[in-house]
């Protein structure tokens, strides 16, 4: 199989090429990133010269280059998106052209080149927050931010090409993701590298907000199994079921660093924050899915490669970091007193 990855040098993207070239020695991956602030090929050195692997740089609203990299492509998954919820707050202008244009473009070049199967890579986000019970794949989409927003608008569009042209998409709606390689503007690496420089981890509001802390591999086999046993025009939820308040995953983290709770700075909260996120994940264990990490392993894991890697995460944390780290908080540290 020749699959193009788009997004490939971001987080979920690099683990998938990295995982599926592992597992399936005579398969082909193409990699189409724009390379943004969050895309990295150091992600990707171990395979750079690997000659199952070829890597091409280009935006996915940019039709010419799409047209050219889904040439000779038996499947896509896109994972290129913009993601950070507080980034859309600030830009919803950027998430929109990625996250619904950037579809649309891919989804028409792959329809004209006879492509297999497309997997849309979207969000349990998109449903909004689940107060009482994990949501199903059926259940009403009730977005809150421009990023869960602009996630559902992208997923219907995909969709729609089933429903209309019988194009094979699947949708898949993944819980949150950590692990090695995450941009450190997402809470865990952000907590871990803030921790082990002794700064401030700022929390936001209480700290009792939920969420389903998956590991990054366990979604990639998700979206292995998809390619291989995915029913085009469904929808998957993949989610471990590994909840937990982010207070109870910040003091995780500073007691695995041995560091003081003291640097738990709570701060105003963000704009719209959602309480809980949850999901049945029923139907994709019905496919042979599991998840192999729990709740504390998948933290701890996450935990262990940024300290282990500060080589990785220091350079960009001086960088493009800074800028929006200083933006998105500096205010809230001082009004915490911090």
């Amino acid at each position: 199989m020749r699959i193009l990855v788009t997004g490939g040098a971001g987080f979920i993207g690099s683990n998938f090429i990295r995982m599926y070239l592992a597992r399936h020695p005579d398969s082909e991956i193409v990699n189409l990133d724009k390379l943004t602030y969050a895309g990295n090929l150091e992600n990707l050195k171990e395979i750079e010269e690997d000659s199952r692997y070829s890597f091409v740089k280009g935006d996915i609203c940019d039709a010419g280059v799409v047209d050219d990299a889904m040439k000779g492509v038996d499947a896509v998954v896109n994972f290129a998106a913009e993601t950070h919820v507080d980034r859309s707050i600030g830009d919803p202008d950027a998430f929109l052209k990625t996250n619904v244009l950037g579809v649309h473009i891919l989804l028409e070049a792959a329809r004209k080149h006879d492509v297999g199967r497309f997997i849309q890579i979207s969000t349990d986000e998109v449903y909004g927050p689940a107060p009482d019970r994990p949501f199903s794949e059926g259940d009403v989409l009730t977005p809150r931010n421009p990023y869960s927003a602009s996630k559902a608008g992208g997923e219907l569009l995909a969709r729609s090409y089933f429903i209309t042209y019988g194009f094979p998409v699947i949708i898949s709606r993944a819980a949150n993701n950590i692990g090695p390689n995450q941009y450190p503007e997402k809470v865990i690496p952000l907590f871990v590298t803030n921790a082990i420089e002794d700064k401030p981890l700022p929390l936001y509001g209480d700290g009792n907000q939920e969420r389903d802390y998956m590991h990054v591999l366990d979604h990639c086999s998700g979206v292995e199994i998809l390619l291989e046993k995915g029913e085009p025009g469904e929808i998957y939820n993949i989610g471990a079921g590994n909840h937990m308040r982010n207070i109870e995953m910040a003091k995780l983290v500073l007691d695995e660093l041995k560091k003081p709770e003291s640097l738990l700075t709570h701060v105003r909260d963000r704009e719209g924050h959602d309480i809980r996120y949850a999901i049945d994940s029923s139907k994709m264990r019905a496919l042979g899915w599991e998840p192999e990490f729990g709740t504390k392993a998948a933290i701890l894991d996450a935990v262990h490669w940024y300290a282990a890697n500060r080589d990785w995460w220091e350079p960009i944390k001086s960088g493009e970091f800074r800028e929006f780290y200083e933006r998105q908080y500096r205010s809230r540290l001082e009004e915490a007193g911090a």
